[in-house]
């Protein structure tokens, strides 16, 4: 790409752990100009955690260099007028300020939204929480698996035996991000820009839950945990083959009889249980067993190629490592490794983003910044002398 999207946005990023970052980390490898603006001394909370211990004593956590590739760093207090003062100057030549406190946090450090458009009345400003800005749960405390339980997705995951269950890594923090990215991109976009941005973790995650939430407000039905099984049709699930799960949507009536013909047992069509797409879904657990007695004979993969090569959508179960290693994910440039990462002393691979523009990844060119890195330059820019960031400094406020 000659030109990224966002080119010429300056962010910032005043957010921390997951949501907000990973929201800028869009932005970021769309080519906005991304300043992240750290408590000064601590910074962001993600910094500490993280799966290797010596990387969160250092305060560049696993969990921090996950989403903060190509971010500048600014460690600022907010609690100080002088720090207040920086972010008012920062704010007037900024195109969105992003934050995810508590609601309310904001005005009482005295730079809420309406001081900051009084700045820059051209300002997005978006504000990610739990619950949203206002109602009866605005000052809940909402962490990711707080908005699964509250949102009903631990509901409907997992079967009847271990239901309700967590999903597996931070899905709502992570939706409630994209959530936020999006609504970034569309403000941009407008023909007059200035608006406050109310993301709600909780609306956000519930969105995504459409086909769930529309069975029950209009067909009234009540979603329930099913497991691996797609309860929309049949045979379409998980099943078991010789080395581990291998996934099978046969959706259609097609579908249903190139699996049957392929896996030798043709015979399932003439059944009166399973004749109809209904018959099917009806006797669904009897069919799953009589199809498994053959696809446990050979390993996933090999039912997966051939299965996919006569026009009936199947799968392994993969693990993690298995994907990342695989070239559909290695070959398309959805990785990105650093050599030289500040206070880290191993080259450092994260994710990029899930999407291609004009066949090519969304990329950043600089690592994940250490605390407070770009404190001096950013201030310089904005017109602070030598001897005003030293100031700033002694006092404290940087």
């Amino acid at each position: 790409m000659a030109t990224k999207p966002l080119d010429g946005v300056r962010v910032l990023d005043l957010t921390n752990v997951l949501a907000g970052p990973f929201c800028c980390h869009q932005l970021a490898h769309l080519g906005a100009e991304v300043i992240k603006v750290e408590a000064r001394g601590r910074g962001d909370l993600a910094r500490n955690l993280g799966a290797d211990p010596a990387l969160n004593a250092a305060g560049m956590g696993v969990s921090f260099l996950a989403q903060n590739a190509g971010k500048k760093s600014l460690e600022l207090n907010l609690k100080a007028d002088a720090g207040k003062a920086v972010l008012k100057r920062l704010v007037r030549g900024a195109d969105v300020l992003v934050e995810n406190f508590r609601p309310g946090v904001m005005d009482r450090l005295g730079v809420g939204y309406d001081v900051l458009k009084a700045e820059n009345p051209r300002l997005i400003y978006a504000a990610i929480s739990g619950f949203g800005q206002d109602g009866p749960w605005v000052h809940r405390p909402a962490y990711d698996q707080i908005i699964q339980g509250a949102s009903g997705v631990m509901s409907i995951t997992g079967d009847a035996d271990n239901a309700p269950l967590r999903v597996g890594y931070p899905i709502a923090d992570t939706v409630g991000g994209l959530t936020a990215a999006m609504a970034i991109c569309a403000a941009l976009n407008a023909p007059e820009r200035g608006t406050l941005i109310d993301i709600s973790m909780l609306e956000a995650t519930i969105a995504t839950m459409g086909w769930a939430v529309s069975n029950y407000l209009v067909a009234g039905v009540t979603p329930t945990p099913n497991g691996n099984e797609n309860m929309t049709s049949a045979p379409s699930g998980a099943f078991e083959a010789q080395d581990g799960l291998l996934n099978i949507a046969a959706n259609k009536d097609e579908q249903w009889v190139l699996l049957t013909d392929h896996l030798g047992l043709a015979v399932l069509q003439q059944r009166p249980d399973y004749r109809t797409r209904e018959d099917r879904k009806t006797n669904r657990l009897a069919l799953k067993a009589e199809l498994e007695t053959v696809l446990r004979t050979r390993p996933a993969r090999d039912w997966a190629r051939e299965l996919n090569q006569i026009g009936v959508p199947s799968g392994a179960v993969l693990s993690l490592p298995d994907i990342l290693a695989h070239p559909q994910i290695a070959e398309r440039g959805m990785l990105a490794t650093f050599d030289d990462v500040p206070g880290v002393d191993r080259p450092v691979t994260a994710l990029r983003t899930g999407m291609k523009l004009d066949g090519e990844a969304p990329n950043v060119d600089a690592p994940p910044p250490a605390l407070g890195a770009d404190t001096d330059q950013v201030l310089t820019d904005l017109g602070y002398s030598v001897d005003d960031i030293a100031a700033l400094r002694a006092e404290g406020v940087i």
